[in-house]
């Protein structure tokens, strides 16, 4: 059973993913003017995947996380904040709505994407902290 400062740490942090979430998907989505494809799941995925490949790089080599603030950061700020189920509703969507060409590239973009901003951000954390 997990110890109950760590649920409430997930808890706290996925309340304020889930909050900035929405304010950077957003804000994103706003800027880009687009009305039909997800510039801004895309975003926030690729930002989440970027920032816990960097910090999850900290915490494994340098311990700079306790395991509270493991829960709070990385399982549930970015858990919260990347959004995976919606990005598997918005691929869906554009298959469903006969948008096969952007369907493909969206779903390959994010995995691809999101695997290099993962390797990225694992890069820059072992460049700034030797």
């Amino acid at each position: 059973m997990a110890r109950p400062s760590l649920l409430v740490a997930i808890g706290v942090g996925g309340f304020l993913g889930a909050i900035m979430r929405y304010l950077v998907s957003g804000w994103v989505q706003d800027w880009s003017r687009s009305v039909s494809f997800p510039y801004g799941t895309v975003a926030v995925n690729l930002l989440g995947a970027f920032l816990l490949g960097f910090l999850a790089y900290l915490g494994e080599q340098y311990r700079v996380f306790s395991p509270e603030a493991r829960a709070l950061v990385l399982v549930g700020f970015l858990g919260a904040f990347t959004t995976f189920s919606t990005f598997e509703w918005e691929t869906f969507n554009l298959f469903h709505d006969g948008e096969t060409l952007a369907g493909v590239l969206y779903a390959g973009g994010q995995v691809f994407l999101g695997f290099l901003a993962v390797w990225m951000g694992r890069v820059l954390a072992a460049a700034v902290w030797r």
